[in-house]
């Protein structure tokens, strides 16, 4: 099984930052690996730590700039309408939603939200919706424009990613398109605003994982295999679209969705895939 651990531990770092959903790909792919089956929840969670600790990485000097203004807003050392401080609150903010949710829900999560249909139409419908957020959006906005209001509003998009298929990042952008930012913001805010849900997520899911090692599809060997790779190439992924946003569009990612999406359909149709 490490071989098949590798492999999807590539395609979460090739996934996850992308507006593609790193979940439905790791579902779908899961079913073309010599062992034929899903990954699960609980490795698609854990492997995430490893693609968001990229985001540490890549965006470590904002990130200790935001907290270290954050607490320092606390005591009135920086006041509370400092952009980096009210970044903080509003990642606080908007991670709620998706907490919330994915704890009432987690049941539903692991089970009926993999349904390989529902996979498939998701792809489609929020593909869509992407585009016409891109085409539409203002993006005018900056930084500096964001409120709590929005805050709230990106983290009930993030929230709808605890549905394999949507994309974390991709839900998220749209949700920043549509307020009217720019592509380079709406997707920066969509990597920090998950750091806080995703490291919850998966250290969760890590911790049952030990606790009860016979429920996981893969080995713990193997998942932190997966894991230490999808950090590797979720590094670069980040890299490669923050520079790609500064000048192109989410076109190219809402034509994969789309022509993704009507494949799996096809496949499923056929019986060439079971949708569970």
């Amino acid at each position: 099984m490490l071989f098949e651990a590798i492999i999807l531990g590539i395609v979460q770092g090739l996934t996850e930052f992308l507006p593609i959903s790193s979940s439905a790909h790791l579902r779908i792919v899961g079913e073309f690996l010599p062992a034929a089956t899903d990954p699960g929840a609980t490795f698609t969670a854990i492997t995430q730590i490893g693609t968001e600790l990229a985001v540490l990485v890549y965006f470590f000097k904002k990130i200790v700039r935001i907290i270290g203004r954050w607490f320092r807003s606390l005591t009135g050392a920086v006041p509370r309408n400092d952009p980096d401080a009210r970044m903080g609150w509003i990642v606080i903010i908007g991670t709620i939603p998706i907490g919330v949710l994915g704890f009432l829900f987690q049941d539903v999560i692991r089970d009926t939200f993999r349904n390989l249909w529902l996979v498939a139409i998701v792809l489609i419908v929020f593909g869509l919706i992407l585009g016409a957020a891109d085409a539409l959006g203002r993006r005018t906005r900056n930084e500096e424009d964001l409120t709590y209001k929005h805050g709230l509003a990106l983290g009930f998009a993030q929230a709808l990613a605890l549905i394999p298929g949507v994309s974390r990042s991709g839900a998220t952008t749209t949700m920043g398109l549509a307020l009217g930012y720019t592509r380079p913001v709406a997707a920066e805010v969509a990597f920090l605003l998950a750091v806080p849900a995703v490291f919850g997520s998966g250290f969760y899911e890590l911790y049952h994982a030990i606790k009860e090692p016979g429920s996981a599809v893969f080995t713990m060997v193997e998942t932190a295999v997966a894991t230490a790779i999808a950090f590797g190439v979720g590094l670069a992924v980040i890299a490669f679209l923050m520079q790609y946003l500064k000048r192109g569009s989410f076109l190219p990612f809402v034509i994969y969705r789309v022509v993704l999406g009507i494949a799996l359909i096809v496949l499923l149709s056929m019986g060439v895939l079971q949708a569970y």
